[in-house]
């Protein structure tokens, strides 16, 4: 699966499990290439994690609600309203969206 931003696909794949969601990008020091998306998530934080990431949270139909380019470490994000989807991305990959516009979301 991956996401279409400025004609750059980004791959990425579901975190569904527990554990896959617990962890995260927590501890990962090589550079990230693969992005994650969080279904039914609207809260998040960034403890551990030891690089900057784009966030992006859409609806059910991929509309971006709020944006988040170059989310430092130990920062959280409470719960948004409307939230279905959670994309965390590697950073710089979320410079020209803007909130309201439909995520391009390709499913192999």
């Amino acid at each position: 699966m991956y996401v279409i931003i400025q004609g750059k696909r980004i791959p990425f794949r579901d975190s569904v499990k527990f554990l896959e969601r617990f962890k995260g990008f927590m501890f990962v020091l090589k550079p990230i290439e693969v992005g994650l998306r969080f279904p039914k998530r609207c809260f998040l934080h960034t403890y551990f994690i030891c690089q900057d990431i784009d966030i992006i949270m859409t609806d059910k139909n991929h509309k971006i609600i709020k944006l988040y380019p170059n989310f430092a470490s130990e920062r959280i994000i409470f719960p948004k309203r409307g939230v279905y989807y959670t994309y965390e991305l590697p950073c710089g990959s979320i410079q020209k969206l803007k909130v309201g516009d439909i995520l391009k979301v390709k499913e192999k």
